[in-house]
């Protein structure tokens, strides 16, 4: 079976155009993931994008989730409810071309809907920036949570490129 699927790119080339949300509760955190542990890159892939039908890298051995998240270029960040799981992004440094992607970036279901992804987009935004680029991207698409592409814009970032694929 095919599917069209709408795929949007996003852009935001200064900081200063950042719309971030602040105020969230003190029992919430956010770290970088260091040492690597391919395990939890893993786990948030499989299970914030079992229901976005994230399925590329469901076939990768262990050597190459190891590979991945060991290169230097990769960056890991998660995000805790006190100490639970809540949430994650991968951004992945461009440095050649002065900027980072969000490659992959969201929360579990549990965390859905309660204005969280809008502070933990708000965040990853910052800490790109700090890596002195001239922009940060992503792509989302049609399959994604249905406040994505909303959640991207409403941070300030810009459509720079839209296509359909087929699937």
């Amino acid at each position: 079976m095919t599917q069209e699927v709408k795929r949007n790119y996003l852009e935001i080339s200064s900081l200063k155009d950042l719309k971030e949300i602040k105020e969230i509760s003190k029992d919430y955190s956010l770290e970088l993931l260091n040492p690597n542990n391919f395990q939890l890159n893993k786990f948030f892939y499989k299970n914030v994008g079992k229901k976005h039908q994230w399925i590329d890298r469901l076939v990768w051995s262990e050597t190459q989730w190891i590979d991945y998240v060991s290169s230097k270029n990769v960056k890991t960040y998660i995000f805790k409810h006190k100490e639970d799981l809540a949430g994650f992004f991968e951004l992945i440094s461009h440095k050649e071309n002065k900027e980072t992607e969000i490659a992959y970036f969201g929360l579990l279901e549990e965390f859905q809907n309660k204005k969280l992804g809008s502070y933990l987009l708000s965040e990853a935004i910052k800490i790109s920036f700090f890596e002195n680029i001239n922009r940060v991207w992503l792509h989302t698409c049609s399959l994604d949570h249905r406040n994505a592409l909303n959640n991207y814009i409403s941070r300030g970032m810009k459509i720079f490129k839209t296509e359909t694929v087929v699937i």
